[in-house]
């Protein structure tokens, strides 16, 4: 089966990697922060914020002290620790909390209309995340904070009222509506139990020219994607978003019943892909293409006095040979029933035993994805390389199948059902012989109430005849004919493994 169309705009772009967030380092070292110094790590829409950290950190240990210094003074500064008490211990290694606001000031009439941007802004968090930084300077976990996560917010006063307020339960991105950011830092740290080390904010327009600087981001999808809100429009394929459409792509809630969830994992998607082309495309090496891209950004971000020069260049040096691998990411756990209050809508409440354990890992500074076949955490062993991999809706893993013989070819059913197994598919290990007369073009029998599954099967086999068969169960059936060649790798487009549901950098972004 040929791969996914391209869009007509799409165009190929070149490997490389990632990097990560932001550190609180001098000279190299690690420095006591709330915890000990980490490493960098990756964002994602507050990635925003992540395209602003890992651009503008990534390239500072490489372009020098004078050109990050003028750079440093487009920052906006803001104190989110002010007068903060009772606060979590800090563990090993860096916590950022990235967040992305609704801000839309600067954005001019012709790109409201283009991209949706009408109404006034709701003055809230459109992204919340938290990024740990290894205490190694190895890895970077990127935890999504669900903006509708039901919270209780401390008493405070109304930062735009001037009101005072007693504790009140709120979705998450309220926070930010009633105290800004020292009321948001206040009640994420109320609910995981992590100490924020350093505060980042970036808006709409900052997001949309750092794109655009970059030259565009290219993303990948199994499934057409279309949303009505925000205008998005996809086919499936490859494509190359301009800024205003990355912009659609990270706001997107409306593409499925997944809702905010499935935005989020779109979003760390994006951030890995920005992230790839940041470093790929020698944006990081070239002083002039540096500062064109870091002043699109800082026009509109604002950060904690504690971010400055020398913390960004001592990251920038921190992050040498620092690869997509090194960065992993996830969302909150939630529970699977929405929580209605009163005078706010429907909520999502956070898995009482999961997302403990998920907050305990970052304190602990331990990885989130699970071990690779070498031992260490990190992804699994990649598929061989000989071919691109196809990008599928379905993982391997999930589809079961059992592979036949349609041959007199002796043997052919076992290398079938290993070559299948070995690019990720279930298979019963048991190939068998098809007893009705030889097939010459390869099948993929299957019950249409599984006609999703069927399709990624038969991206594995290019060139195969799919044949719905009613009633036939959830094993899907392969009868390999004379045309039988091999098998193509496939790659689902959400691999989440683990206890966390975690996923890494390099299995994100586009095959």
């Amino acid at each position: 089966m040929p791969p996914p169309p391209r869009s007509p705009r799409a165009r190929p772009r070149p490997a490389g990697r990632p990097g990560p967030a932001q550190t609180g380092v001098r000279k190299g070292r690690a420095v006591r922060g709330g915890g000990r110094a980490g490493r960098p790590g990756r964002p994602r829409w507050g990635m925003r914020v992540a395209t602003a950290l890992s651009v503008l950190v990534l390239g500072a240990g490489g372009i020098g002290h004078a050109v990050v210094t003028s750079l440093d003074s487009g920052i906006g500064r803001i104190d989110p620790f002010k007068d903060m008490k009772n606060r979590p211990d800090g563990g090993h290694g860096m916590n950022i909390l990235l967040v992305g606001t609704d801000g839309r000031d600067k954005i001019t009439k012709e790109e409201r209309r283009k991209y949706r941007l009408g109404g006034a802004p709701c003055r809230c968090t459109d992204t919340i995340m938290l990024v740990h930084i290894s205490e190694d300077r190895e890895r970077a976990s990127v935890v999504s904070l669900p903006r509708d996560s039901y919270a209780e917010l401390p008493s405070h006063t109304d930062i735009t009222t001037g009101k005072r307020h007693g504790a009140h339960a709120v979705k998450l991105n309220a926070a930010y509506s009633e105290g800004g950011p020292q009321l948001t830092v206040r009640t994420v740290e109320t609910m995981t139990g992590v100490k924020i080390d350093h505060y980042l904010e970036v808006d709409f327009t900052s997001f949309m020219k750092t794109v655009d600087a970059l030259g565009g981001v290219e993303v990948c999808t199994a499934k057409p994607l279309k949303d009505s809100h925000t205008g998005l429009e996809l086919t499936a394929g490859t494509h190359e978003l301009d800024g205003g459409q990355a912009l659609q792509y990270v706001r997107s809630r409306y593409l499925d019943g997944s809702s905010d969830l499935g935005r989020m994992q779109r979003q760390q998607r994006f951030m890995a892909a920005l992230i790839k082309q940041a470093t790929s495309s020698g944006v990081l090496l070239n002083p002039v293409k540096f500062r064109e891209v870091t002043s699109a950004m800082l026009g509109s971000v604002r950060a904690d006095k504690g971010f400055g020069t020398r913390e960004m260049l001592a990251l920038g040096e921190a992050m040498r040979g620092f690869g997509p691998s090194s960065s992993e990411f996830t969302s909150v756990p939630v529970n699977e029933r929405n929580l209605a209050v009163q005078g706010i809508g429907a909520t999502l409440t956070w898995d009482p035993v999961k997302s403990k354990n998920l907050f305990r890992a970052l304190r602990e500074d331990r990885p989130l994805t699970p071990p690779a076949p070498g031992g260490r955490g990190g992804p699994p062993a990649p598929a061989p390389k000989q071919q691109r991999a196809a990008m599928v809706e379905v993982a391997p893993r999930q589809i079961r199948v059992q592979v036949y013989n349609a041959t007199r070819q002796d043997g052919l059913g076992r290398r079938v059902d290993g070559a299948l197994r070995g690019t990720g598919f279930n298979t019963t290990r048991a190939p068998l012989n098809h007893m009705g007369p030889e097939v010459a073009r390869t099948r993929v029998l299957f019950d249409p109430r599984w006609d999703r599954s069927a399709k990624s099967l038969a991206a594995a086999l290019p060139g195969c005849e799919l044949r719905p068969v009613p009633r036939q169960g959830a094993t899907l059936r392969v009868m390999a004919g004379t045309d039988y060649t091999s098998v193509r790798p496939v790659r689902a487009e959400d691999v989440r493994r683990g206890e966390f549901g975690a996923v890494t950098g390099d299995q994100v972004v586009c095959p």
